[in-house]
């Protein structure tokens, strides 16, 4: 992630700033030039000849993204990929929509950055991505991935709730963007993995067609098998093909959006930006040799306050292997 500034009053901001908190000038973020603009007394600014104009679900999905001004209310890059959210009477539901949907922001963002392809239901309505955000306060809803629709349960949005089943699971990390990138490496599964590359996954990874349910009635009744650490980056992981390889893709996002961010703040060589790192085998080796201090760093830092580790982490070899697959699918070397 950046280090944005106000260019009014020049202001550090946030990513999720849509007031500046010094000069109170309103902001928006512009997806294109992935920079945040200030905002005039219409709500408007004009970049590169572009004039623009805030995202219609402003107010509920918080969203601080900019459109192209049209005279209609059009939704930005990430709110059109959602297709079902709570109604408009659900308003406890909705006040966690708004934090979830800051977090698919992130998301959508990165996978931006990395210049991952995105084909939405109306391009390709029988496997493009869409984001069905519900609440399981008054209906049944399973978190996953299926055709390109990803399915969350709102109440991953709520702190007690998704630490009660942090430590019920032993998970050492559970967020919402957590669970978006898992599920999103379901979906480049789909779109990443063709049959040259199909060889390649199943030897790392294993079959993805075994028997999905099969492999789930395992897993809960049985457990993790002993010694899974030294393969899988994950206990989940252990489950099925699919899920090891959606882990490992998560993992993946998350070492490279922490260490952007690292280099946007000089705490890593600007080399491991997104747009600093080379593809292939020697781009993934930099994103190794600056990501193992730096979590050493930021975890020292953590005892220090007295919380848990930041990064709760070990990546043995083979671990290391399936990241290293996953960093050349989506920067393949020339």
């Amino acid at each position: 992630m950046r280090d944005f500034l106000c260019l009014k009053c020049g202001q550090r901001l946030s990513f999720e700033n849509s007031l500046c908190l010094n000069c109170r000038s309103p902001l928006g973020f512009w997806l294109k030039t992935r920079s945040i603009h200030v905002l005039d007394d219409k709500a408007r600014a004009e970049v590169d000849g572009v004039l623009l104009e805030r995202c219609a679900n402003t107010k509920v999905a918080q969203c601080n993204w900019l459109v192209k001004w049209s005279g209609k209310p059009t939704m930005c890059e990430s709110c059109r990929l959602t297709r079902t959210r709570p109604g408009d009477d659900d308003t406890e539901a909705l006040a966690i929509f708004g934090q979830t949907e800051t977090a698919k922001r992130r998301l959508v963002l990165e996978l931006d950055e990395l210049k991952l392809p995105i084909e939405t239901r109306e391009e390709n309505p029988q496997s493009g991505l869409a984001f069905d955000l519900l609440s399981s306060a008054q209906q049944s809803v399973i978190t996953g991935h299926a055709n390109g629709v990803i399915t969350l349960d709102l109440a991953e949005g709520d702190d007690v709730h998704r630490e009660q089943m942090r430590v019920e699971l032993a998970e050492p990390y559970r967020t919402v963007l957590g669970h978006f990138r898992h599920e999103i490496g379901h979906y480049y599964q789909l779109v990443l993995i063709t049959d040259d590359r199909r060889p390649g996954f199943e030897e790392l990874f294993g079959n993805p067609d075994e028997d999905y349910q099969a492999a789930l009635d395992r897993h809960y009744s049985e457990g993790a098998p002993e010694g899974w650490q030294q393969d899988f980056v994950s206990s989940y992981a252990t489950m099925h093909p699919a899920e090891d390889f959606a882990e490992t893709f998560a993992h993946y996002l998350h070492i490279r959006d922490t260490l952007d961010t690292a280099a946007a703040f000089a705490m890593a060589p600007a080399g491991t930006t997104f747009d600093g790192v080379p593809p292939g085998d020697v781009g993934f080796d930099r994103v190794l040799g600056e990501w193992l201090p730096l979590t050493w760093a930021l975890n020292q830092i953590n005892r220090s306050m007295g919380h848990p580790d930041l990064y709760p982490f070990v990546l043995p070899e083979k671990v290391l292997t399936k990241i290293r697959f996953v960093h050349n699918l989506v920067a393949p070397a020339a």
